[in-house]
């Protein structure tokens, strides 16, 4: 059975709110990687991508907590200025359009926002370099 791990309460992502979170992920060969993430809320549902622009792989918040364009109404990447729906995170804007971000599969627990990702561990003292530089690890097993 896959364990769940819970990111943060559903009433920490509010309507139309991006957040971001760094998870601890096993890699292939089994060493313990920071995993960027972030999770959304729209129309009463929520909807969780990797933290990656699909142009490049970069990080989508070149400024930390960043994510969202001036108006608030779509995900945007700091570094290219690529537009991404909220709900589905395809590109519509930018020099990815046409691609996604690569959607997670949250989990709804008991006023909790999980995931079940048989790669995802606990481990903490994860090697950040900048801790400013990413948010906080709230990761706890369920």
């Amino acid at each position: 059975m896959v364990e769940l791990f819970v990111i943060c309460e559903t009433r920490d992502v509010q309507e139309e709110e991006v957040r971001g979170f760094t998870l601890a992920r096993l890699d292939d060969a089994g060493a313990v990687r920071p995993w960027p993430i972030l999770v959304t809320r729209k129309g009463g549902k929520y909807f969780g991508y990797e933290n990656a622009c699909p142009h490049e792989g970069t990080r989508l918040d070149t400024r930390p907590g960043e994510f969202m364009d001036e108006e608030g109404n779509f995900i945007a990447c700091g570094k290219h200025g690529a537009m991404f729906d909220l709900d589905s995170g395809h590109c519509f804007i930018g020099p990815c359009q046409g691609k996604a971000l690569v959607p997670l599969a949250l989990i709804v627990d008991d006023g909790d926002l999980c995931l079940a990702d048989p790669r995802l561990t606990d481990e903490d003292g994860l090697d950040i370099p900048d801790p400013g530089e990413h948010p906080e690890v709230l990761i706890t097993p369920d």
